[in-house]
């Protein structure tokens, strides 16, 4: 017997009913959850996401007219219209059932139920889910799930996005690459009102200046030699929900105009057509660049900065949240261990230690692909340092001497002498950590006179 794809919610009062869909469905449909009151769908359907919502009429003794079921039924197709919602139903309640189905539910189920009628109704509501429907109801990659960690900067960011996400205020992220710039755009939007919406991601920076305009507000069929037919542009796809523009700083400064103009106007219009269409977006941008800078260079239009940057947030870089390594670490092993089939489940005290004295120029991206490799590479239940491979655009010392007024081999004296603290002597360790071979550490011991 082959499992649907299907994720089905049941809301239902009676735990009797509840116990026995829980033996039923989950035999038929890959992920079932069950919920007593429908107080709880809200959430419910922004964190399960459900297919298929079956749901009761009634959901108090004293109160048998179905309108609660009627009133719920309108609470999900509001937040969102292509979820499929089977009624469940007792034999007096048919009449409102049928009216339930002109509101847009899909089906009924008459209890007590049929255990046939009701598997093959669910499938057949799934079915009726149109791809592009599902795809469109679905987060991006990004919804992977922020991690706040214990710090006081993310500390500050998470209260912050707890008072923005529920407003439709413009959000501007910045931080280096890989400091989870995108997967906080897909936390304010999971948390906001539109997150039964889609969100929408763009690579501003890699549009070209002909694709520009195609991509972003849409064509219609001949505005130009290849358009055969109408296209929808990225802002109508998000029309709705969030529309996340990654990289905006890259954006050239005569096409920040035309964004301007969109943002200013709330509507596109087509390349190749006259008509205005309005749309309705949650804006959130980011990038990686000095916007502040590049508005008094000249770079970047001031008008647009202020449009887009109604509420600001910035990432820090990894290295200074060091707190927060070894948990990612670990939520990363996690999830490697998963995928790959390993038993990995930890990491050794030594590699704890290289993992925190890592200068992480690559930030979260660089630390996960780092755990991955590790996961790969252990024959163990825990990473070990041997089964560490790091590498390094910038170090710490080369950083430092950048930065300050050091020079480099004075940046390098320091860095050698705080990794030997760090790790007790442990000249491996400090090898590995300053990503030099252990010859080449007992030069620089040797210059340096340690």
């Amino acid at each position: 017997m082959t499992k649907s794809k299907a994720k089905i919610l049941v809301v239902d009062d009676n735990s009797g009913i509840r116990a026995a869909l829980g033996l039923l469905l989950p035999m038929h449909f890959a992920q079932v959850e069950l919920i007593p009151s429908p107080k709880e769908l809200v959430s419910r359907l922004a964190d399960f996401r459900p297919d298929v919502v079956l749901l009761d009429m009634n959901f108090h003794t004293d109160i048998n007219t179905g309108n609660e079921g009627l009133f719920w039924l309108s609470e999900i197709k509001k937040r969102s219209a292509d979820i499929e919602v089977v009624l469940f139903t007792a034999y007096a309640d048919i009449q409102l059932a049928v009216e339930g189905m002109k509101r847009g539910a899909f089906d009924f189920i008459v209890k007590p139920w049929d255990n046939e009628k009701l598997i093959t109704t669910l499938k057949a509501a799934y079915a009726n889910r149109s791809k592009d429907a599902r795809e469109a109801s679905a987060m991006p990659a990004t919804s992977v799930r922020m991690h706040w960690g214990n710090g006081s900067a993310m500390t500050a960011i998470r209260k912050t996005v707890e008072k923005i996400s529920l407003t439709d205020a413009s959000v501007l992220i910045t931080g280096e690459n890989g400091t989870g710039k995108d997967v906080l755009a897909g936390e304010i939007h999971r948390r906001s009102e539109r997150a039964l919406k889609p969100m929408v991601c763009v690579d501003a920076g890699a549009l070209t200046e002909t694709l520009f305009e195609s991509e972003l507000f849409g064509h219609v069929k001949g505005a130009f030699t290849d358009a055969h037919t109408d296209h929808v542009g990225k802002f109508e796809q998000a029309d709705g929900g969030t529309l996340f523009l990654d990289e905006v700083g890259n954006i050239p400064l005569h096409l920040q105009a035309k964004l301007l103009r969109v943002l200013q106007n709330r509507s596109i219009t087509r390349v190749g057509d006259t008509k205005a269409i309005p749309i309705d977006i949650r804006l959130i941008c980011a990038t990686n660049k000095d916007l502040e800078k590049m508005v008094r260079s000249g770079e970047f239009r001031e008008d647009l900065y202020y449009r887009i940057n109604t509420m600001h947030l910035h990432l820090p870089a990894l290295r200074e949240r060091t707190d927060e390594i070894i948990p990612l670490a670990g939520m990363f092993i996690t999830k490697y261990a998963e995928r790959y089939r390993r038993t990995v489940t930890g990491l050794t005290p030594e590699a704890q230690d290289i993992l925190k004295g890592h200068y992480w120029s690559g930030n979260i991206r660089e630390l996960q692909n780092c755990i991955e490799k590790a996961v790969i590479l252990s024959d163990c239940d825990t990473i070990s340092a041997s089964d560490i491979e790091l590498t390094q655009t910038r170090t710490a010392r080369e950083d430092a001497a950048i930065s300050g007024n050091e020079t480099l081999e004075e940046a390098e004296e320091k860095a050698i002498r705080a990794a030997l603290t760090r790790f007790g002597g442990n000249l491996s360790m400090v090898a590995k950590s300053l990503n030099i071979s252990r010859p080449t550490l007992y030069a620089k011991l040797k210059k340096y006179n340690i």
